[in-house]
């Protein structure tokens, strides 16, 4: 049995973190790239992070979802 750390659930929620932690630092980069007076950048970046933000709670409930199933 694999260890619990390299199962499926466990591999998707470190992917999920990674997103989160990306999307974060993409916020404070646009915020820094507007203050500079690119406001048609960070529109298309806020774009962007809509869409991360709209499919985090996909990926939560499917998250849960794997991790109700029991072991992979």
């Amino acid at each position: 049995m694999p260890s619990p750390e390299y199962s499926l659930p466990d591999a998707l929620e470190r992917l999920h973190h990674n997103q989160l932690a990306l999307e974060a630092a993409l916020m404070e980069l646009t915020s820094l790239v507007e203050k500079q007076g690119h406001a048609a950048a960070g529109d298309k970046v806020r774009g962007a992070l809509q869409t991360i933000g709209k499919n985090a709670g996909h990926i939560t409930q499917g998250l849960a979802k794997l991790r109700a199933q029991g072991p992979h």
